[in-house]
Parts: structure tokens; C-alpha cells; sequence
């Protein structure tokens, strides 16, 4: 059984975005092989596509190793995912579908009500469904891959604290939704930067943790290469 090249990919993504391999790290083929349990042929290959998404680099003479993006790199991310989230939400108001939108309500409801309560512990991980819904609803995969690969990278380089009033974070989330359904390109693009703009001061950069060791629980999935 060949395990597929991205579901290695995913694991080592993973496990970079988490900090078990810190910035700076030497990955060999030879390690991740034995640390995922595959032959090292889609090892290489993942990490042909990490090095492409910026995940990591290849240094001549000392093979491949985890990035280390710099302060402005970093900043950078939140330019791009302040320009580009916008035009996902616009795009979604032209072409959703009613499934994308029982989604995002259902999210949207689930979120104001956990707010409510105060429930904060589930709101971040709602909060990142809520967006990649809203992605996948532009109809463009191009689009969504990138805003895919822009929230990987933010939550890499980013602690994101919760808002202080997350009842009027997820009232927001509503708008857009309400503006997405109307067909309301224009009021949707506005919302959604207005809304990412907001959360900026939420961002706080990581800071590397160095000579400190972590253990992955990340296993790869293999279902994929079973069907």
C-alpha cells in the first residue's frame, strides 16, 4: 500500500504549524520516513510541496529544514489575508451555493450561542471552519488554496487571542452571511474587511522556543490510500 504524498505532506504540516519541528530544524528523508511510517519516495515529495508553500527550505550542502520567517514576512500574511479574504466573501456572494449557506448559518449559530455562554474554548476552531466555509464558497479552488495555505502559515508564525467581546465578533460573522445570501457582493467584501481588520490586534507574533523537544501525536491518514 503506497501511502498518498499529501496525506505525508498534511502530517508534516501539521506537525510545523503545532512546533513539534521548530524553526530552523533539519528534516531529513530518512527521519520523517520512520517518524510517519512510509518509504521516503512521498516524504520527498511532501516536502517538495512544503518548500513550495514556504514551509520549508533547502540549503545547498545541508538538505532541507523549516523555515524561519522573518517579522515582515510575517506581517506580510496579514496584508495578503486582508486583501484576499475580502474578495473570497465577494466572490461567495456571487456564486454560494444553499449548502455553503446551511453551513454558515449553522456555524454563525453555534457561535453566537457558545459566545453567549461563554464557551471560548471551542470559538477559535469554529472560527476557522466559519472561514474556510466562506472560502470554499467564492467557487474558485484557486482562491481557497491560497487562503487555505495563508491560514496555515498565520497560525504558524501567530498566537490569536479571543476577542474581548466574541458575541459582537460573531455578529459580524452573521452580516457577512446575511450579505452572502442577499448576493450582496459589495457588502460582503466591506464586512469581511472590516472584520479582518478588526481582529489584527488579536495577532501576536510566536516567539521560536529553543532546546525545547516535542512529541508528535500526528499520525498520518492513511484512509485515502485504502480507497
Amino acid at each position: 500500500m503506497r501511502i498518498p504524498a499529501h496525506s505525508v505532506c498534511t502530517a508534516i504540516r501539521d506537525d510545523i504549524v503545532s512546533g513539534v519541528y521548530e524553526r530552523g530544524s533539519r528534516l531529513t528523508e530518512e527521519q520523517l520516513a520512520r517518524r510517519y511510517g512510509v518509504s521516503r519516495v512521498p516524504v520527498r515529495e511532501a516536502l517538495r510541496t512544503l518548500e513550495s508553500e514556504g514551509f520549508v527550505v533547502t540549503r545547498r550542502h545541508a538538505g532541507a529544514h523549516v523555515a524561519e520567517p522573518t517579522e515582515q514576512e510575517a506581517a506580510d500574511l496579514l496584508d495578503m489575508r486582508a486583501l484576499l479574504e475580502p474578495l473570497g466573501a465577494a466572490r461567495a456572494a456571487q456564486r454560494r451555493t444553499e449548502a455553503h449557506l446551511k453551513v454558515l448559518r449553522g456555524l454563525v449559530r453555534l457561535g453566537q450561542e457558545r459566545a453567549r455562554r461563554g464557551q471560548g474554548e471551542d470559538l477559535s476552531s469554529l472560527g476557522g471552519w466559519f472561514h474556510e466555509t466562506l472560502a470554499q464558497a467564492s467557487g474558485s479552488p484557486a482562491l481557497t488554496a491560497l487562503l487555505t495555505q495563508l491560514r496555515h502559515k498565520i497560525a504558524w508564525t501567530y498566537v490569536v487571542e479571543q476577542p474581548a467581546q466574541p458575541v459582537e465578533a460573531w455578529a459580524e460573522h452573521g452580516a457577512i452571511v446575511d450579505a452572502v445570501a442577499r448576493g450582496d457582493a459589495e457588502r460582503a467584501r466591506s464586512l469581511t474587511a472590516l472584520h479582518a481588520e478588526r481582529s489584527l490586534p488579536l495577532h501576536r507574533l510566536k516567539r521560536p522556543e529553543r532546546g525545547r523537544v516535542r512529541v508528535s501525536q500526528h499520525a498520518v491518514n492513511t484512509t485515502s490510500a485504502r480507497n
